[in-house]
């Protein structure tokens, strides 16, 4: 596992690795607008994952998951917020993100 000074820092390294794609949440999957892909949490694992402390307010604390799948070999990131996901995804996807993020 590396360590990380910043956000920046650890996307630049995780797309010299590869993970190359942008992933977003919605309510069911992780999409990755650029190519058209929805992945269910059945179709991706959790490969690394980072934290970052905001340095004056706790509410600016984000995670940097790097994502690969088998559909396609496929490898990005997700970058998100502290819990600002859990009223929003599925009950599924929820606790594939909080078994990596806790």
């Amino acid at each position: 596992m590396h360590v990380y000074d910043t956000i920046t820092d650890a996307l630049t390294d995780l797309d010299s690795r590869g993970y190359n794609l942008d992933f977003n949440l919605t309510a069911e999957s992780l999409a990755c607008k650029s190519v058209n892909l929805f992945l269910k949490p059945e179709e991706f694992e959790i490969e690394e994952v980072y934290r970052f402390e905001g340095m004056t307010d706790p509410a600016d604390s984000s995670v940097v998951y790097a994502i690969s799948s088998n559909a396609g070999n496929l490898k990005g990131v997700l970058v998100d917020g502290y819990g600002v996901y859990a009223e929003n995804i599925s009950p599924e996807l929820l606790n594939k993100l909080k078994i990596h993020h806790e």
